[in-house]
């Protein structure tokens, strides 16, 4: 292999890489549009890119080997997914973590929508200062929020704790959480609610 072939291989390699790094952080399917600005590369180039690492996941890679997961386009967008035939495992390791601790970031965004009940999920984002849409989904889950219809001027769905969850703290309704500012000033309001919070028994 000559100088230049080496040196478009390894930028070819690594613009499939980049492409490949977007994708494994994103929690929604990402179109193609904004792929592409993410990592500063052509669409057309980006799509090629992404074709290549769909083709790698089913098998099509070195070493032919199938991987677990797959590069699915759903809803405009791309993203990773379990295999369908690995369901019964991934079902079985997310229900097995029931009597795992809750994560820091589950515990501020279960806080956040105990105090500010119903609340949207951009809300709760917009508090805590990150993307909340995983948390939410895991807390959902696992019965420690569900919706609470939808906002009447916005129309986005609203979330709120559940029984399940006054049960794990040992409360008969919210009004038995202590106190806090109105406005719940910062992440810090999520470590001021008692212990109760931290005992629950879900991992995020």
């Amino acid at each position: 292999m000559s100088q230049g072939e080496a040196a478009e291989s390894n930028d070819h390699d690594t613009a499939l890489a980049a492409v490949e790094a977007v994708l494994m952080v994103t929690e929604e399917p990402v179109p193609i549009a904004e792929i592409s600005a993410a990592v500063g590369l052509e669409q057309d180039r980006v799509k090629h890119l992404i074709e290549q690492l769909r083709a790698e996941a089913d098998g099509a890679g070195p070493d032919q080997r199938e991987r677990g997961y797959e590069l699915r386009y759903v809803a405009g967008g791309y993203r990773y997914y379990s295999r369908m035939r690995y369901a019964e495992q991934v079902s079985a390791f997310v229900l097995g973590g029931q009597t795992a601790r809750l994560s820091q970031a589950a515990l501020e965004t279960v806080a956040v929508i105990a105090y500010r009940q119903p609340v949207a999920r951009s809300q709760v984002a917009a508090i805590r200062g990150v993307s909340v849409d995983g948390v939410i989904r895991t807390l959902v889950h696992r019965g420690l929020v569900d919706t609470a219809g939808t906002d009447p001027v916005t129309g986005a769905t609203l979330y709120a704790t559940t029984t399940a969850l006054l049960e794990k703290l040992g409360i008969d309704s919210v009004d038995d959480l202590p106190a806090l500012s109105p406005h719940l000033p910062g992440i810090e309001a999520a470590e001021g609610i008692g212990p109760g919070f931290g005992e629950l028994g879900e991992g995020s």
